[in-house]
This record gives structure tokens, C-alpha cells and sequence, in this order.
């Protein structure tokens, strides 16, 4: 299961540049697009007059219109009109609380009254000049807890990404995790180590030999419903590993909003923020080519993952002290829709008692 009464990314605003998109989040279709103040708008993908997705429709005057009988809707749900038709009686579809910030394009499938903008959170590194940042989304097969325990678990790139990010200390470095209020926060540090290939190459552009023995970190922080930032880079050995000085580390943040779709299946916008070389455009694209082909080799195992796990719901999974980021984030998730549950409990019996 999946919270509803929080923010999830739900696309960024190029997606919406030529037409209106149609994207289902938390088990709800839901069309988007903009109206004619340039405003997004998210109302079911359902048209009430025969149950046509109105995604594949277009806008116009700021409606988006049914682009089966011409039905044109409104950002409240509401069927402004229709030709030919009265439509003031007409049923309305559900519309949905909807920001843009930071870039991205956040939803709440719950209740609306709940929705309050304020909870989205704030991202410096999409906000300030001083951070460059490329990324991209992937849409994936797994329900997305497992995407969080592979976030959460950085072990996985000794073996996963052998090629890229991976190397044999990271099995080897201690690992530490810590619940602070609403956040997860799993910890490794690695001295006097080698830059694996990726991290060679911000060594260099950075200005520093990717020879060079570095102090490397990775830092994973989730906060629910979805989020994982991690901060992971490397510094010239000696010099102060996460806490050393710009000139001698290349740092950077990456990106990880994780939408659910379904229950086996998941929108997964990704992306690396750095605060070293923001105006160099060629390296962006670099990194964010690097990071596209890093997290493709994901894909196969964490959909192959879910489908075991699919053919054999009876098999109890292990909880190994690697696993404690992934398992107190399930926890805080678990406690998210206990919590949603009582409301949804509280809210019938109200109504049932006024009825009687």
C-alpha cells in the first residue's frame, strides 16, 4: 500500500509542453495539463459523458477538451460545456491539489482538504544558482519500497554497478543509521580508498587527480512519503572527507523522488545536483549520462525482484543490519497509513452516526 495524504512528484513541466499527459499515481488516473494562465491542472482521466481517458484530449481556452465528443472540463472537475448539450447536471470527476516547484511537478492523491503547499519541501539545490542539476525519470515494474531499500542500502554497487560506482570497500565500511524526527538518515564512510571510475571523473573535472587516494562518504537521508536524497562524493585522503574544503572534494547530491503507480510498479524521477562547475553544460550531460546508465542496471534486478517476490508471497525476507535505512523507513511508511487508516475509520463512523 501506498500513503495518500502527502506530496509526490508526479512529472516535471516539459511533459506537459505539447499536450496533456495522462499518468496514474497511487492506483489514481489523472490527467494534467496546463490552463490558459499556464497553471496546472489535474482532474481524473475519466470524461463523465462515456468514460473517455480525457488525456487524450487537448486544451482549449484554458478546458481541456474530450477528444472523443468534445465535452470540455474544468480545473475544478466541473463540464463546462459540451455541444449541443445542457450539462449543468452532468457529474463531476474528481480534481486533484496540484504545485509546481523546484522544477517538478508535485500532486496529492488524498483527501484535498488535507493538502497544504507548505509540506512540499524545499530544495535549495533546485532554488540556487550555485547548484547545477540533470536527471531524468524511469518508469519501473516493482512496487516502490523496493526502490527505497535499494536507495537506503548503497551495499548493492560492489555488484550491481562493479563498473561505475562500485568497489570493494563499500562492503567493507561500517554503516550507521539514525531516525531523526521524520527523516532516515544510513551512514558509510571510507578512507584512504580509490575513486571508482564515475568518481575519476569528477575528480577531474574538479581540477584534482583521479589517482589520488580520496575519503569517500554516502549519506542517504529518506522522509516520507518517498524521498531519498543522498549525499555521496569523495575528497583527497586526509583533508576532511564530507566536512573538507571545495578544492579538494567533488561532492554531489542525488536525486530520488519515488512515485507509486500501483502496487508492483512505480515513476521514478532521478537526477544528480552539484555545486562544483554549474555552468559547465557538457559536464551536466556527462553526469547525467553517467547516472541514466548507473541506474538502468537497477532496473533488471529490482523488476526481477518483484516478481519473485509476486510468485512467493509466503517467503519471509532477511533483516540484516545493511537492511536497517530500508527497514525504519517501512516502519515510518507503515505508521504513515495506520495513521490514514483512523482517519478514514473515524471519518465513516461520524457519518454513519449522522445518518442515523
Amino acid at each position: 500500500m501506498y500513503p495518500k495524504n502527502c506530496w509526490y512528484v508526479a512529472c516535471t513541466p516539459d511533459e506537459l509542453e505539447q499536450q496533456p499527459l495522462a499518468r496514474t499515481i497511487c492506483g489514481e488516473a489523472i490527467a494534467f495539463y496546463r490552463d490558459n494562465e499556464g497553471r496546472v491542472a489535474a482532474v481524473q482521466d475519466f470524461c463523465p459523458h462515456r468514460g473517455a481517458p480525457l488525456s487524450l484530449g487537448y486544451v482549449e481556452d484554458g478546458l481541456l477538451v474530450c477528444g472523443y465528443h468534445g465535452l470540455r472540463m474544468g480545473r475544478d472537475g466541473q463540464t463546462a460545456s459540451m455541444p449541443k448539450q445542457r450539462v449543468a447536471r452532468f457529474p463531476c470527476v474528481r480534481s486533484y491539489p496540484v504545485e509546481e516547484r523546484h522544477g517538478f511537478i508535485w500532486i496529492w492523491p488524498g483527501e484535498n482538504a488535507l493538502a497544504d503547499p507548505a509540506d512540499i519541501p524545499y530544495l535549495e539545490w533546485a532554488e540556487s544558482p550555485d547548484w547545477a542539476y540533470g536527471g531524468g525519470l524511469f518508469h519501473i515494474n516493482c512496487n516502490y519500497q523496493l526502490m527505497i531499500d535499494n536507495l537506503m542500502d548503497l551495499t548493492h554497487e560492489t555488484y550491481v554497478h562493479a563498473s561505475s560506482i562500485g568497489q570493494k570497500e563499500i562492503d567493507e565500511a561500517p554503516v550507521r543509521t539514525r531516525l531523526e524526527g521524520d527523516q532516515v538518515t544510513t551512514s558509510r564512510m571510507m578512507e584512504s580508498v580509490k575513486a571508482p571510475p564515475f568518481w575519476q571523473l569528477g575528480m577531474e573535472a574538479n581540477g584534482l587527480d583521479p589517482n589520488a587516494d580520496v575519503d569517500r562518504w554516502q549519506i542517504c537521508r529518506f522522509t516520507p512519503p518517498s524521498h531519498v536524497l543522498i549525499d555521496v562524493g569523495v575528497a583527497l585522503a586526509g583533508c576532511g572527507g564530507f566536512d573538507s574544503a571545495q578544492d579538494v572534494r567533488a561532492g554531489s547530491i542525488v536525486v530520488d523522488f519515488i512515485t507509486p503507480e500501483s502496487e508492483t510498479s512505480m515513476w521514478y524521477f532521478w537526477g544528480m545536483a552539484r555545486n562544483f562547475k554549474t555552468d559547465d553544460v557538457q559536464l551536466t550531460e556527462q553526469i547525467r549520462a553517467g547516472q541514466h546508465t548507473i541506474f538502468s542496471e537497477d532496473l533488471e534486478m529490482l523488476e526481477r525482484q518483484q516478481r519473485n517476490l509476486s510468485d512467493n508471497p509466503q517467503r519471509e525476507l532477511l533483516k540484516l543490519d545493511i537492511d536497517a535505512g530500508g527497514v525504519q523507513a517501512r516502519r515510518m511508511i507503515d505508521k504513515m497509513l495506520q495513521q490514514e487508516r483512523s482517519q478514514a475509520a473515524s471519518a465513516l463512523s461520524t457519518c454513519e452516526a449522522h445518518a442515523s
